[in-house]
């Protein structure tokens, strides 16, 4: 039995799943070696990049870069409970000015966002947790330590999938 398929149409073809799944393996490729790579255009790859950017399915071409190999080798998820009434906006200006915090997502359930952050070791997590409830709107923080990061965050398996279902 075939996969189902998703419900709505998906942004991108074939020939886009074969491009980012080419950038995802290969980041430094460029554009003339993809094109040479999948035997397309220059111009066709540059075209179809541009397109995927527009439509934010590419947000960036940007690095990624690892915030362990930096020296923030502790990573924890923080849920947060937050003051109502004013809204999301006061307590994301003040997460986005803490460089440790990576993300922050409104989530339903017991609280009212989760945060990664990093930390140089524990007590500097200490340190940058302590920062993020120094905040009139922060009404409670529950904390998790990561141990071990056993699946990255990853896009490529999404991409195969969707190619998978345009065969």
């Amino acid at each position: 039995m075939p996969p189902a398929m998703p419900s709505s149409p998906s942004p991108v073809d074939r020939l886009d799943c074969r491009i980012l799944l080419l950038l995802l393996s290969r980041p430094g490729i460029g554009v003339l070696g993809a094109s040479r790579e999948l035997g397309v255009a220059r111009g066709t790859v540059q075209a179809r990049l541009d397109r995927l950017q527009r439509r934010g399915v590419l947000p960036s071409m940007a690095p990624q870069v690892d915030p362990a190999a930096l020296g923030y080798p502790v990573t924890a998820f923080c849920t947060l409970e937050i003051r109502q009434g004013q809204g999301h906006a006061p307590v994301i200006e003040h997460l986005a000015a803490i460089p440790e915090v990576l993300e922050a997502h409104t989530i339903t359930g017991s609280g009212d966002l989760l945060i990664e952050v990093v930390g140089q070791d524990n007590a500097d997590l200490q340190r940058v947790l302590d920062r993020i409830i120094d905040d009139t709107h922060v009404m409670r923080a529950s904390t998790a330590i990561a141990l071990e990061t056993r699946i990255r965050h990853r896009t490529a398996p999404l991409v195969e999938h969707l190619l998978d279902l345009s065969s």
